[in-house]
């Protein structure tokens, strides 16, 4: 992974993972959400075929916590792959509470556009 480089752009909604040749070969896309707590609710991590294998999903999965932890924001992840991540690594991830998660599913119900 030490070819890697994990960038967040917030903007987009995008955590990447570049490759060396500034190739785009991992993303986790999110959304930002305000109430009831601001919060990171990743929704859909996709790693490209030739790059699988190599821990990037998990990567882009730990770094999107760290981000969250930096800003003193939760994690809601209604992406299965970040969800599953959480649940193997409860010590870097911090359990979403059942309101926020709520809050998240009915955001995304309201705005599927783009996810």
């Amino acid at each position: 992974m030490s070819d890697i480089e994990i960038r967040d752009d917030r903007a987009a909604g995008r955590l990447e993972a570049v490759g060396a040749g500034g190739e785009v070969v991992g993303r986790v896309q999110y959304l930002t959400l305000e109430a009831p707590r601001r919060a990171l609710v990743p929704v859909h991590t996709v790693v490209e075929p030739a790059h699988e294998g190599r821990g990037i999903a998990g990567s882009l999965a730990r770094e999107l916590y760290a981000i969250a932890a930096r800003e003193d924001s939760a994690v809601a992840p209604l992406c299965p792959y970040v969800s599953q991540w959480a649940v193997r690594h409860p010590d870097e991830a911090p359990a979403a509470t059942p309101e926020l998660m709520r809050a998240a599913k009915d955001w995304l119900a309201a705005h599927p556009e783009g996810f």
